[in-house]
Order: structure tokens, then C-alpha cells, then sequence
């Protein structure tokens, strides 16, 4: 993954929310992880569509997990980060760090 195309803000909670919750992360539980640490309300549409994207550009995978009966039968979308995404959320953390150096004391109050 090149400099260009580094990860949006969104783009990494999202992939940091389904690190946190782990083996279980599947959409309603990633849009919840996301409205706790943001501290705000998340629109259903743009956690999926930011799952879709992730997906596409191979960060994210999605796989169908077992049927249930709330659900209509329907299953669960259950989530995983691949080693791609990783590999961006890291680039992501040095590459902020490396713009934030040198410039906290510029931010205090």
C-alpha cells in the first residue's frame, strides 16, 4: 500500500473497531464499538459502505457465519482485518506520528 493511498479516518476505526471486538465483529457490533469510541451517533449507511470499500481493497474480509432464526435465517456478516489491513493501519499510525512529532507542545493549552 503506497503513500497515496492511505487510510482515512473512518477507514481506520472501522478496521480498528472489528480489531477490538474480535472473532465475534460483524456490522451492528462494529456500528456500536464505533458510536461508544467516537463518542457520537454513526449512520447505519456509512459503516457499511466503509465496510464494502475496506473489502474491496482487500483490508477487510467478510465471511457468512452460522444462520439464525432472529435473523430470518438469514447469517451473520462475521469480519476479520486481513494482514493487508494491518500493514495499512500500521503505515497509518507512523505515518500520523511522524507529522505529530514536534508539534504537541504547539496544541497545548
Amino acid at each position: 500500500m503506497g503513500q497515496k493511498n492511505l487510510l482515512g479516518t473512518f477507514e481506520q476505526v472501522i478496521l480498528l473497531s472489528v480489531l477490538r471486538i474480535g472473532e465475534e465483529a460483524y456490522p451492528p457490533l462494529v456500528r456500536d464499538e464505533l458510536e461508544r469510541g467516537l463518542g457520537r451517533k454513526v449512520s447505519r449507511g456509512s459503516v457499511y459502505v466503509t465496510l464494502d470499500r475496506l473489502e474491496t481493497k482487500g483490508l477487510l474480509s467478510s465471511t457468512p457465519g452460522p444462520t439464525e432464526p432472529g435473523r430470518g435465517g438469514r447469517p451473520k456478516r462475521v469480519l476479520a482485518v486481513t494482514e493487508e489491513g494491518l500493514a495499512a493501519l500500521r503505515q497509518a499510525r507512523e505515518s500520523l506520528f511522524s507529522f505529530w512529532s514536534g508539534v504537541e507542545a504547539l496544541l497545548e493549552e
